[in-house]
């Protein structure tokens, strides 16, 4: 597929490598030409043009593109951009948002006819995972499947776990409430056979489902807890957007260093308390009585001070942690700081764009940067592969787990003797470059 990405700001620029590796031919174009600088190690073309500039779009060859993905920060530029790219023939196009209104139902056909076919905001993403974090708040990863039908979580497991030193060929995972898809153990990802066992420390990845949330809870030897009491760092568009949509039992407060940007907030969340303070101060956190809240959040631009901040969260005893992390480079050391939750906006946005680019009926596509691994839906078609035999007889590409299927409206894990029959939602783990691979499996 020939993508034209505009816009090499981080989420463009995770976009490219990422399609990049999916041998698509790709072209990230940008009117500043130092945000196309230090590329020219990644597999895609790069070029200067203005978005919005018919000549500069035709030069980037627009007419010969089958998706059209416009990511500058500025949405006025990449809903322009969008129109003129659909126009010039560019049968696909997609754009960067930052008004909720566009997001509504009703408006999709009218932008539709404009030439804009997907729209995307990102901070709104990011702020539905902070959400489900916080409900699911001994969970690191909560990830739903077909309004919740199948779900994908992580937890880190400790000591006290009942699953751990037990070998996965011992008949102790024999059961269909949860199958372990994949293992994090250091710098490495494991995808469990029938040797290998969990360990204190390991982040474990779990399919399962709804009713069975409890049973994995209590395998997993964490606790449930209530939160109530949420502080955030920065009052960003993801801050607003958590207390905007959040359910109305949280008592939040957000602390915000900008006194212009307090009084703005305030107007849009008036029963909300905004501290006009620098929450990288750990005399301001005391003061706003930091070890009485059950959930800290750092949403600044500022990554590290999100770090930095969460770990003194944990140091004064919250419960839950979670940081906007934009530099993947620090997965894994946020992880070994033991912060609850990591979101990123740019592979929260990639996940979704990638979708439309898979060859295939996905109906969903999760990123886990911190694992290097995707987490795929995609419908059974008749006569494909995936059909044809139980799971165990399937000769599944290297690096690919099938976690569980949905069959009409009903969840359940896979193992070794489930057969797949047609229109059936599957579930696929794909550690890696690994997620092209399960179109032949699966046409």
């Amino acid at each position: 597929m020939r993508i034209l990405i505009a816009g090499a700001g981080e989420v463009g620029r995770h976009l490219a490598k990422l399609l990049a590796r999916e041998d698509h031919n790709i072209t990230l174009m940008d009117a500043d030409s130092e945000r196309l600088q230090d590329l020219d190690m990644y597999d895609f073309m790069t070029s200067r043009g203005n978005p919005t500039s018919i000549h500069d779009l035709k030069e980037c060859g627009v007419g010969g593109a089958d998706l059209f993905v416009a990511v500058t920060p500025y949405e006025s530029i990449n809903m322009t951009a969008c129109m003129i790219a659909n126009n010039l023939g560019v049968p696909k196009t997609l754009a960067r948002i930052d008004n909720y209104e566009y997001l509504l139902p009703k408006n999709k056909e009218f932008f539709a006819k404009l030439g804009v076919d997907y729209l995307i905001y990102p901070e709104v993403l990011a702020s539905q995972g902070i959400i489900e974090s916080l409900k699911k708040n001994w969970m690191r990863q909560y990830m739903p499947f077909r309004n919740g039908e199948m779900i994908l979580l992580s937890v880190k497991v400790r000591a006290n776990a009942p699953i751990l030193n037990k070998k996965f060929i011992s008949g102790y995972f024999g059961h269909n409430r949860y199958r372990v898809v994949a293992i994090k153990r250091g710098h490495e990802t494991i995808l469990p056979n029938g040797q290998d066992e969990i360990l204190a420390g390991d982040i474990v990845f779990f399919m399962t489902n709804e009713d069975n949330l409890d049973f994995v809870r209590e395998q997993a030897g964490k606790e449930d807890y209530k939160i109530k009491d949420i502080m955030i760092l920065g009052g960003t568009k993801i801050a607003q957007k958590i207390v905007q949509t959040m359910p109305n039992h949280y008592n939040v407060k957000i602390i915000e260093p900008d006194r212009e940007a307090c009084i703005a907030i305030s107007d849009k969340l008036p029963n909300t308390l905004i501290i006009n303070s620098d929450g990288r101060d750990v005399g301001v956190l005391e003061d706003e009585d930091i070890a009485s809240v059950d959930a800290f959040v750092a949403v600044t631009p500022n990554s590290e001070a999100n770090l930095l901040t969460c770990m003194v969260a944990k140091r004064y005893g919250v419960k839950k942690t979670i940081a906007e992390v934009e530099n993947i480079d620090y997965f894994n050391l946020a992880e070994s700081m033991d912060i609850s939750t990591i979101i990123n906006k740019k592979t929260i946005a990639a996940s979704y764009i990638h979708q439309i680019t898979l060859n295939l009926d996905v109906l969903d596509v999760r990123t886990l940067p911190s694992i290097d691994a995707e987490v795929v839906e995609l419908i059974a078609k008749e006569g494909s592969k995936v059909t044809k035999n139980i799971v165990k007889n399937l000769r599944l590409p290297d690096n690919v787990n099938i976690g569980g299927i949905i069959r009409k409206g009903n969840g359940s894990v896979v193992d070794g003797n489930t057969q797949i029959i047609p229109n059936d939602h599957v579930i696929v783990f794909c550690k890696g470059n690994t997620t092209k691979k399960l179109e032949a499996l699966f046409k």
